[in-house]
C-alpha cells in the first residue's frame, strides 16, 4: 500500500537543507551520471575527514540513524529516492540530534555525479526491492550496472554488505556479485539465528523475521 503524502512536504522538504542534498537533472540514463558533477565535499559537509559510509535505499532511516548513533567515528549518507519516508528519516536523525548523518535524495543511477571516485568505505544494501520480474531485473541494485557504480565510488579495499529477505534476489546477487570480480564473505542464510554479531535491525527486518522469514546476509570485496 502506498504510503499517504505527507502533509506540508515540500515545505518540510525545502526546511531540511541542513540534512539534505537534493539531485538535480535525472535523465534515469545513468551513463550521463559521469558528465554531469555535482560532486559533494564529505569535508565541508560533515565538517570532518572522518570515513564516509552509504545507504543506498534508506527508507525512513532506521538503520541510518541507529548507525550513526553508534559510530560517531565515522559519517553515512543515506540515499534515498521516495521524498515521502525520506523526510521521516530526516525528522528522526534530527530529534536525535545526529551530527554525523546526511540524506541524498535522488536514484542511484546518478550516484557518480555527487560522490567521488574511491571515497566510500562501506555501502550497505538493506531490504532492497527485488524487482522479481525478468523485465525489470536492470533495476535491482545488484544488477552488474549498479555493482559497476559501486565499484567506482568504493575504496580499495572497501565492502558492500547486502541483507534481503527474497532469496532468489540472494541467489541472483551471488551470482552477480562474483561475475563482477567481488569476493564473497560472511555469508548467512539466517542471519537472526548465526553468531553474526553487531546486526542493525531494519524496519523491514523487523517485519519479515516476525514472519518467520530468515534473513539473508554477505558482504562483497574486490
Amino acid at each position: 500500500m502506498r504510503m499517504k503524502r505527507k502533509k506540508n512536504l515540500d515545505e518540510r522538504i525545502n526546511a531540511a537543507s541542513d540534512y539534505l542534498i537534493t539531485m538535480k537533472n535525472e535523465s534515469l540514463n545513468f551513463n550521463d551520471a559521469l558528465n554531469e558533477r555535482h560532486l559533494i565535499n564529505f569535508e565541508e559537509l560533515f565538517g570532518n575527514d572522518n570515513p564516509v559510509i552509504l545507504e543506498v535505499g534508506s527508507g525512513k532511516g532506521q538503520f541510518g540513524c541507529t548507525f550513526a548513533k553508534l559510530n560517531p567515528d565515522k559519517n553515512i549518507l543515506c540515499v534515498e529516492k521516495n521524498r515521502n519516508v525520506l523526510i521521516l528519516a530526516i525528522d528522526s536523525a534530527r530529534k536525535m540530534g545526529l551530527k554525523n548523518i546526511r540524506f541524498l535524495c535522488g536514484m542511484a543511477e546518478y550516484l557518480p555525479s555527487y560522490i567521488e571516485k574511491g571515497s566510500v568505505e562501506e555501502i550497505y544494501l538493506n531490504f532492497s526491492c527485488p524487482f522479481p520480474k525478468s523485465k525489470h531485473i536492470a533495476h535491482r541494485l545488484t544488477n552488474p550496472r549498479f555493482l559497476e557504480i559501486f565499484k567506482r565510488i568504493l575504496k580499495p579495499d572497501g565492502v558492500i554488505c547486502q541483507k534481503t529477505d527474497n532469496s532468489h534476489f540472494f541467489e541472483y546477487s551471488i551470482e552477480q556479485f562474483s561475475a563482477c570480480g567481488f569476493k564473497l564473505s560472511n555469508i548467512s542464510l539466517d542471519l537472526h539465528n548465526s553468531n553474526f554479531e553487531g546486526n542493525i535491525v531494519t524496519e523491514y527486518e523487523n517485519k519479515f523475521a516476525s514472519q518467520g522469514f530468515p534473513i539473508y546476509r554477505l558482504e562483497a570485496r574486490l
